[in-house]
Order: C-alpha cells, then structure tokens, then sequence
C-alpha cells in the first residue's frame, strides 16, 4: 500500500461536551481527489478547520499525519508552509489590500493574471479592486479558489459554500482542483453538488463526525442519496455508532 498523503486516525473533537469529529478515519494519497459528502451539521466543516489548525479547534483525541508530519501541534501558518491550504467556505475580507496583493502574498515574482482567468475573473477588472465588502461573496470566493491555485499546495481542502453556487460556475470549481492535482497536489472537496463529486477520484460519506461510506464516486453519491438525512443529528444513519 502507497504511504497515504493525510493519514488521520481516531480523531475525536468536541464542543460543549457534544462530539463534532467521532473516531473519525480517513486517509488521502498523494495525487487524489477525494470529495466529502455529508448533511449539514455532520462535521464537514469542522473536520477542515481541525486540519488546518484554526483558532478553537483542537481536537480531544487522535492523530494527523500529514506527509509524516504530526500536525497537531503545529500553528495554522507552519501547517500553510507545509502545504496545506484550505479555500474558506466564507471567504476573509481584508481592507485595503488589492487582489494583486492577496494573490502574491510571499510570493513577490508570482503572476496572478493565470489564476485570476482560471476562475473566470478578468484581470484587468480585479487586480486593482480591494478585497473587501464593495466585493461580493461569490466574487471573494473565486479569489479565493485563485490563491489556492497561488499556493501551490499539496493539499488542497475546498469548502464549497452552500449558498452562491450559482456564482461560482461547477466549471471553473473542476478546473480549479484538476489544476490542482495536475500541479501534483490533493484535494477534499467538500461538496454539495454530486455533477461536482463525481469528478472524484474517490468519495467519502460524513455523518454524526464519522466516515460511514467510503468508495467510488458514483457509490457514495448513491449512498448519499438513500439517506433521509436533511440535517445531521446521527439518528437516521444507525449504522454510524457501535
């Protein structure tokens, strides 16, 4: 078996004494596409902050390797260096920085035009506009798809948003993650759009914090399916606890 990219095991994280993650196995290997399915509340989100080490999301229990590192008591900028980098499902605003700027952050001699026309934004129209509110949400989201793509990373975890899809074209969304793997990197895709899912090389399904499914894209989106589940609260999926 090829040594996985992400190898997480056990991973345990809770708020209020309510579990979030559940145990939670899963693993990624270097050049995959893995797309994450899940009802809202089912621990999505969650598990894309614990990976990249956000502020309030420490986990209780398990283990992250990335690349052989232990990430757990890294800092959310030594995970970024590692490359790690996550696209926000709400992206961050930040007053009176250009998208020029934001795109080449650390990266002085980077051209932004490429990424910019990858997400179907002209250049000549963004790179002087500030990122910030005069921006829209899904204006801000391709912006950030377009640092993804700056960033270069290994791994690349996409949390598509539930609402604005109809902004962000699913075409530029595939172009983004087979430049991605094609830059030799990986990807989750934390999707809601099975058109989306299906370009996966794998798919997991997420419920009550644990993996209850994993296998072909077109498996999971058919197990996906036959759940019940508008909203997670573990009690539909009987096969997810002991």
């Amino acid at each position: 078996m090829p040594v996985p990219l992400l190898d997480i095991a056990t991973l345990t994280f809770e708020a209020d004494h309510h579990p979030i993650l559940d145990r939670l196995d899963l693993s990624i290997q270097p050049g995959e596409i893995h797309a994450l399915l899940g009802a809202n509340g089912s621990g999505k989100t969650t598990l894309a902050y614990v990976l990249m080490g956000c502020e309030g999301y420490v986990p209780s229990g398990g283990r992250i390797l990335f690349n052989g590192t232990d990430l757990l008591p890294l800092k959310m900028y030594e995970r970024a260096r590692l490359g790690l980098t996550l696209a926000w499902q709400e992206p961050a605003r930040f007053e009176g920085v250009t998208v020029r700027e934001y795109l080449a952050l650390g990266k002085p001699d980077f051209d932004p035009v490429p990424a910019l026309k990858q997400v179907g934004l002209d250049p000549d129209r963004y790179l002087h506009r500030r990122v910030d509110k005069s921006l829209s949400g899904g204006e801000r989201h391709r912006i950030e798809l377009a640092s993804v793509l700056a960033m270069n990373p290994k791994l690349a975890i996409l949390d598509e948003p539930s609402a604005g899809i109809d902004m962000l074209s699913i075409t530029h969304i595939i172009g983004i993650i087979r430049a991605v793997k094609a830059g030799g990197g990986s990807v989750i895709l934390i999707t809601h759009q099975e058109d989306v899912a299906l370009i996966a090389d794998r798919a997991s399904q997420l419920c009550a914090g644990r993996i209850i499914f994993s296998g072909s894209p077109r498996e999971a989106v058919d197990h996906f399916r036959g759940r019940t589940c508008v909203r997670c609260d573990g009690e539909v999926c009987n096969d997810v606890r002991p």
